[in-house]
């Protein structure tokens, strides 16, 4: 932390004092604040439903009071050395499913980008140790756009993506967080897109409606009573958890929980957007922090 405190100190009063005391002990805003949103996005398909997820989503995008921008990390996009911030005035969208039916690749989304914010973004990063660049070729990948359609609908509000560091450890992803935090009082959205659970190999995508596997349903449980007990502490060893190599046999899906924990305010309360299960392991919890 650029304070010089260290990240376990401050993770402990957590579980001490709630989200009180999560990553750090800024002022308290008394002006609106834009929330830190977590999605669990699951299948790209989901940007042709509309029931009871895509719903959820929708209330939360009408609930959620003006918002400037919007800034997410995705589970779809690693970089390497630095990290990328696209940084375009109008993002293209990334189609990076295949196999899919041809109507999910003619989606459009036409969000604008914000390349002044990019820059301020860029230069956070940068200030807090998170070496960033940025990006003006890649567009938004669908980690991103497929809940936003839901979301936010209108595609009005201006989208920047910002790239996961590769081989970034829960720690570092909260310093991403950490550093973007004071966005929010300016009424900046940030967002995690991922999953709780993730492992592609066990999805039964023979049924989206298909009964829970138990070890997902535990792990699930597992992260459910982390977060209710404000025990950021222990999500950050999540390697420990029940399942854990299953839930996440490779890490990308769960570390944007990260993100959103690191951009927690004193204020917040942690409020539950989604609570469910697709294709039998695809947990869809999904979670926003407001003050």
């Amino acid at each position: 932390m650029g304070s010089g405190v260290d990240r376990r100190e401050v993770l402990q009063g957590v579980a001490a004092a709630g989200v009180a005391g999560v990553m750090g002990s800024g002022p308290t805003v008394a002006r609106q604040v834009a929330p830190a949103l977590f999605v669990s996005h699951g299948s790209p398909m989901t940007a042709l439903d509309a029931d009871e997820y895509p719903q959820a989503l929708k209330r939360f995008g009408e609930g959620v009071g003006p918002v400037k921008a919007l800034v997410v990390v995705s589970a779809h996009w690693e970089t390497d050395a630095r990290v990328h911030v696209t940084a375009m005035a109008a993002p293209p969208l990334v189609y990076d499913f295949y196999g899919f039916p041809e109507e999910m690749y003619r989606l459009r989304y036409p969000v604008p980008g914000a390349p002044d914010l990019s820059s301020d973004v860029v230069a956070r990063l940068t200030a807090a140790g998170v070496p960033a660049v940025a990006e003006t070729e890649r567009g938004l990948d669908h980690g991103v756009w497929v809940p936003l359609r839901h979301a936010f609908p209108e595609a009005r509000v201006p989208v920047i993506q910002v790239a996961l560091p590769a081989g970034a450890s829960p720690a570092a992803v909260a310093k991403m967080g950490e550093a973007l935090r004071p966005l929010r009082a300016d009424g900046v959205l940030l967002m995690g897109s991922g999953g709780v659970v993730h492992n592609l190999r066990r999805v039964n995508f023979r049924s989206k409606l298909a009964s829970v596997e138990p070890w997902a349903a535990e792990f699930d449980a597992w992260v459910a009573g982390k977060l209710a007990a404000r025990d950021f502490v222990g999500l950050q060893s999540w390697r420990d958890a029940p399942n854990a190599q299953v839930a996440h046999p490779s890490p990308e899906h769960w570390l944007p929980i990260y993100f959103v924990l690191g951009a927690a305010l004193a204020e917040d309360r942690l409020t539950p957007v989604f609570e469910g299960f697709h294709h039998g392991t695809l947990s869809m919890r999904s979670f926003a922090l407001r003050a």
